[in-house]
This record gives C-alpha cells, structure tokens and sequence, in this order.
C-alpha cells in the first residue's frame, strides 16, 4: 500500500514540475515579449489573457503568430484591407469565429513601434461604444501586431468622399456620426479613467461599424494628461495638416482644445461632404473648406455649405446649428473654443438661439492672400513660417 501510495505522490510531484516548468518556458521563451508586456504594464493584470487564442470577451489578449497568420491565411492578398504609414492592415478570423482587423508593424518602422505601444497602453484600458475596440496583440520574434474589432464600412472618409452615389450618407446618418464623435471624444477628454488627447482626429481616423455608427480609432499620436495638468508642447508635431490646431501646428503647444478645432474641421466636412485639405474653388473665392464655411456664414448664406446630395432631406435648423458649432470649434484662440462637454451640450440642445456667435475662424484666406502671406513667409524664411506656408498653401 505505501508502495502505491509513495508512487502516486511521485508521480503527482513530477507532473507538477513539468508543468510550471514548461509554463516558465512557454512564457520566458521570447525576451523580448517578457520585457515589452512588462514595459506596456499589462503583465500581471487580471485581464490579461495568455492564452493566444482569442477568445470572444472583453479582456485584452496576447497572440501567438501561428494564430495570427491562421487567422489571415498567411497573410493572404486577398484579406488586405490597405496600408497606413503603421504597416498593413488585414482581415482575419479567429477559431473562435470572431473577426478582426489586424495591423502588423513594418519592422523597419521606429516611429511605428512607438505608436505601437501607446496603443496598447491607451486603448486596452479605454472602452467606450464610440472608440474602437483593441481586441490583443502579438509580440512574437520581432513581429508587433495589432489586433482590433472588425468594422464593416470602413472609414468615414470613403462615405464622406468617395465618388457619388446612391447611397450617401443621408442627414440623420451624418448627425448620428456627429453625436458619436462627439461622444467619444468627450469620453477621452472627462470620463475615461485617463484624460487623453489624441492629437490625429480626421474622417479616415474614424471607423464605422455595420449599423454606420462611428469610432475613433488610431490612438498612436495620443497623449495621456495629468487631471491637473491642461496643455503640453512637444518639439515633435505629428498630426494631420487641415485638422491641426494653429497653436499645435506653428507652436506644438496641443490640448483638449486642439481635439475640438480637429471635430470642428470634421465636423465642417461631414455637412458638406468637402474634405477641408483638398478644397477646390476659382482663385477669387475661399482658399480652404474653413474660408468658404466662414464666408457663407458671414453672408447669411450657410446652408450653402450643406452637401446636395442630402439637400432634399436634410433638416434646416440642425445642418445650421452644427456649422455654427464647427465655426465656434475652429477659433484661433483656443479659449474662445468650447470644451467638447459644451459641444456635446450644444448638439443635443434643440434651441440653437442661446449659441455664441462665431468670429472669423483660424486659417480664414482667400487664395490672393494665402498668396501674400506665403510670399511673404518664403522672404523671411524660418522653421516656424515654413510650416506655415506647408499648411496655407493647401
């Protein structure tokens, strides 16, 4: 009897052993995982799923490559979805059936492993029906890998942009898109349990789902802010020429307040279905979406601006509330801009009466003065004014 019972205990004690031990292998067989999962802070967290599977629930999980590349079949052509400065993006399946949109990192890409791991700090703590979901990632063997929620319909600026037809975002669908952005991005800026500011919102920075509804995606640019602190500068400015705030662009100086010149601009170009970086208009006239919505508004003349694919349904009141909203978020000075509490407040408020009137907005050039000022600019030529005359002469 002891004989049997010594050999059981033997033999429990051993298959514990191999056990943690190749559990201790299995998680200490890529160092460079074991330091970045320690470096991102997601090592230890309760949430955090070692299983590579995929599992469907709400906890952020780490991807074995072999599942990644199952998923898109290798990396097949076929499920490419395209390419952003990050690296490609695919569609993918995992065995639980889930879909998914997986990023992979160019691995010459510095600023990209950057981007990389402010998305996973950011976005894995962050949930919100109007952000995109960070489903896990995989850090495998030099590989960086991104894996999100599949969304359907793309980015808003192929709705907003692509060639006309049929099926253009009616108005209720664009004031729908308007409260969600702004939702979320209020989301970003009070409620959430980090205050961020993410420094690169545009229309092909906002996904939308299978119902249309919109969220905010691409966190790499996003800065995390004290509770106390209010404004950051930084020497690097990375963003989007069009949606930059004039205070960020020329100074690097970016806060809550440069998020609401950027949902102004979108704002702007969700009504008209005009992106503000590619205005086209005859050289008397406006030199940007900015100038050409300032002077509509000046002239009483606003709901001009509205896009004519959906002049026959939109309503008259709200496509004239949200461009004096979008005018009231594109100040020059950031304080005279509302916080997005206000905006939020402002687009759900039916009596547009009690709104500020706009001033001239930041940016506001006709082509013949974009023109002096560049020329004069080249004259004097210094980094600042060069950046400017990138972002005048659009």
């Amino acid at each position: 009897l002891w004989l049997i019972i010594s050999g059981v205990i033997t033999s429990t004690v051993l298959f514990i052993f191999l056990f943690v031990y190749l559990s201790c292998k299995r998680k200490t067989a890529d160092p460079e995982q074991a330091i970045l999962l320690h470096e991102l802070g997601v090592v230890g967290d309760a949430n955090f799923d070692l299983n590579g599977q995929g599992n469907v629930n709400n906890d952020f999980q780490l991807f074995s490559f072999k599942h990644i590349a199952s998923a898109t079949s290798n990396f097949n052509p076929a499920n490419k979805l395209g390419q952003g400065g990050f690296g490609p993006v695919y569609k993918g399946k995992l065995p639980s059936g889930l879909e998914v949109a997986i990023k992979r990192l160019s691995t010459s890409s510095r600023q990209g492993l950057i981007e990389f791991k402010n998305e996973v700090r950011l976005i894995a703590k962050l949930q919100h029906d109007n952000l995109v979901r960070l489903v896990g990632c995989c850090i495998e063997n030099g590989e960086k890998i991104l894996v999100y929620e599949y969304l359907p319909n793309k980015s808003l600026d192929f709705s907003l942009f692509a060639p006309r037809d049929q099926n253009a975002l009616d108005w209720k669908k664009r004031l729908d898109i308007i409260q969600g952005i702004a939702q979320g991005l209020l989301y970003l800026h009070k409620y959430s349990r980090l205050k961020i500011v993410h420094r690169d919102l545009k229309a092909s920075n906002i996904l939308l789902d299978s119902e249309m509804n919109p969220k905010i995606s691409d966190f790499g640019l996003a800065k995390i802010f004290h509770p106390n602190e209010s404004r950051a500068i930084t020497a690097r400015v990375a963003g989007t020429f069009g949606y930059m705030s004039p205070e960020y662009a020329m100074e690097g100086v970016f806060s809550t307040k440069s998020d609401v010149f950027s949902f102004g601009v979108l704002l702007l170009e969700i009504v008209s279905g005009k992106r503000n970086n590619h205005f086209h208009a005859d050289q008397e006239g406006p030199s940007s979406l900015i100038a050409w919505a300032w002077e509509l508004w000046r002239e009483g003349r606003g709901i001009e601006l509205v896009d004519s694919a959906i002049s026959n349904n939109m309503v008259h009141n709200e496509a004239l509330k949200c461009i004096q909203i979008g005018l009231l978020c594109i100040q020059e000075n950031p304080r005279d801009r509302p916080s997005m509490l206000e905006v939020a407040s402002m687009i759900y408020n039916n009596d547009s009466s009690q709104l500020p009137s706009p001033n001239r907005p930041a940016f506001y050039y006709k082509f013949q003065e974009a023109a002096e000022i560049i020329e004069e600019q080249e004259e004097n030529w210094t980094v600042n004014q060069v950046t400017i005359t990138e972002m005048n002469a659009r």
